[in-house]
């Protein structure tokens, strides 16, 4: 009280230091959780505080987006207004971003997973992940496709997976488009898929056999040739026990003209 009228108190605006993240615009409302954080830390509760902060450390390109909330706050609220409409109108402005990229991007020369991940890049955290697969389908070669239609329910690791093996296996050729012969083109295709698929195998299948085959019977020579001692030359003085073994032979076949302490003892 002072000379009889109530003094209304005046909202206080803080100065205290706070840390403000660089604006993230594929999540605006993960950034204001961030600064609410550190609002908490500073003990900072007043509204045009918290206004003044944001408003003044948000980045040219989107300060422009709620530049009327900027110039011309409300008297009240002026935070929660500025956060709302913040929100609001970046998330409409990334929605017709997305849908652009999404429209006009390719495969290209990427594989079928290199291109997923690319589109959701893209996409960011906000496109449902079955819409990203539906666009990231319809994108892939036809005989890419309809491998994929067959694994309904699989893991998005595992239709890449499969995306990619199909696509390495069969390259993409040019196709004419036809209504008519569509399915019979699906037909072909998956049965030459089929039959790449078993010759594959069997190739594989006979090359290990092969190889193994081959080791064993080097294997096997090298064991004979070193378990076979050989034979003396048909000239040669000696028996084969003198040839072979020198002085230590125990036996002696005739005809031998080895001698005890003779150099041309044992093989050479």
């Amino acid at each position: 009280m002072y000379g009889g009228r109530e003094t209304e108190p005046k909202q206080e605006v803080y100065r205290v230091g706070v840390r403000i993240p660089p604006f993230w615009a594929e999540d605006p409302l993960m950034w204001f959780s961030q600064i609410e954080y550190q609002f908490k830390l500073a003990n900072i509760s007043a509204d045009e505080t918290k206004f003044y902060y944001v408003s003044s450390n948000l980045e040219p390109q989107y300060a422009r987006e709620v530049r009327d909330i900027i110039s011309n706050p409300p008297a009240t609220n002026k935070y929660d207004k500025f956060k709302a409409e913040l929100i609001k109108r970046l998330s409409v402005s990334n929605e017709k971003k997305i849908k652009q990229l999404l429209m006009h991007e390719e495969l290209g020369d990427r594989k079928p997973s290199q291109f997923l991940r690319h589109l959701m890049a893209l996409a960011g955290p906000d496109v449902p992940s079955d819409f990203l697969i539906t666009i990231w389908t319809s994108r892939l070669p036809l005989n890419v496709q309809t491998a994929i239609a067959t694994q309904k329910g699989a893991s998005t690791d595992k239709l890449t997976e499969l995306a990619d093996v199909v696509y390495e296996m069969a390259p993409p050729t040019p196709q004419v488009a036809s209504s008519s012969s569509a399915n019979s083109e699906m037909a072909q295709q998956i049965s030459e898929l089929t039959r790449q698929v078993a010759l594959l195998t069997q190739h594989i299948s006979r090359t290990g056999r092969a190889r193994s085959q081959t080791r064993n019977r080097r294997n096997n020579n090298r064991s004979k040739s070193r378990s076979r001692p050989r034979q003396p030359p048909q000239d040669h003085p000696h028996c084969f026990y003198h040839y072979t073994y020198g002085a230590k032979a125990n036996k002696c076949k005739q005809p031998c003209s080895f001698q005890s302490g003779n150099s041309q003892g044992g093989r050479k």
